[in-house]
């Protein structure tokens, strides 16, 4: 019974992700815009949120909201799906599965959420930034959809998948640090508190901090490569890098890190708190159908 009690629908990860994204978004377009932030500006979170409000109006927040939620359904639902369900194949055959195994599982499903959410990704990162860029070369993308039809016809089927080496190495990052820290540090706090909000809450505060580090660095380059225009969008991910750090130093790679934490957190603990009720609601719905038909049963005998 315990080993069904695992086994959850592939989408709760996705679906969860979603819900969790539709809260935090102004704070991703915070990180984004901070991140394609040239030179040594430092106009901080605050000063960000307070120009796209003043300049561009407070709906603004919400740029790319479409986007944000085609990226989490395809990105997420791969990447935290497939970690679940590798890491119940893995439950079937050892109770306590090792760190390195879970990581394995992480690394798998983040490749498969780096290509599936890489299109969405796109298309975020550039609906995001549309507002700091000049009149000329703003795309004025109407959502999701158009920004992906006009993108293949207009740069081609392959533009859909620029920066997917980087998106693929954060997707890994991601999964491994924010999953296997999670279990983690649930595994190690179940000690001391009893299953719950507080122990969930606790376990993805953390998890979404060693994430947000981990992260940073190929998150900026990503995001540089995915919002590039003109000769900077043939540039690779080690010229990115290479551009980034002569002419910005290495603090550059940590730029948005507050937001990102900020934004990272939140969608973290949303995310894996969601999770965690939809995987309880979904057991409670299985003992009471089996407690249902068991019932049937007895009536029929």
């Amino acid at each position: 019974m315990t080993e069904k009690k695992l086994g959850i629908p592939f989408y709760f990860g996705g679906l969860a992700s979603c819900s969790a994204a539709i809260i935090v978004h102004p704070l991703d377009l915070t990180k984004v815009r901070l991140q394609n932030a040239k030179g040594n500006q430092n106009i901080g979170m605050l000063g960000t949120v307070t120009n796209i409000v003043r300049t561009e109006g407070p709906l603004k927040l919400y740029a790319g909201l479409s986007a944000s939620i085609l990226r989490q359904a395809t990105y997420s639902t791969a990447r935290l799906g497939g970690y679940e369900k590798l890491k119940q194949l893995l439950l079937q055959r050892e109770k306590n599965p090792s760190t390195p195994q879970l990581l394995m599982c992480s690394t798998i499903a983040g490749i498969a959420g780096g290509i599936c959410g890489n299109p969405g990704d796109v298309i975020n990162v550039r609906m995001q930034n549309d507002g700091q860029l000049p009149a000329h070369l703003k795309r004025n993308y109407m959502h999701a959809l158009d920004g992906l039809l006009r993108m293949a016809k207009e740069e081609g089927i392959a533009s859909l998948f620029r920066g997917v080496g980087p998106n693929i190495n954060r997707a890994i990052l991601m999964t491994s640090s924010q999953c296997v820290s999670y279990d983690r540090f649930k595994g190690f706090f179940s000690q001391y508190l009893n299953e719950g909000i507080g122990l969930h809450l606790l376990s993805s505060i953390l998890a979404g901090l060693v994430a947000t580090t981990a992260c940073s660095p190929v998150d900026v380059i990503k995001t540089r490569m995915m919002s590039a225009t003109g000769a900077e969008g043939k540039l690779s991910a080690v010229g990115v890098t290479l551009a980034m750090y002569r002419s910005e130093g290495l603090l550059s790679f940590f730029k948005g890190w507050t937001p990102s934490f900020m934004r990272t957190g939140p969608q973290t603990i949303f995310t894996f708190i969601f999770l965690e009720q939809f995987k309880k609601w979904h057991a409670v719905w299985h003992q009471n159908k089996s407690t249902s038909n068991h019932s049937i049963a007895t009536v029929k005998l």
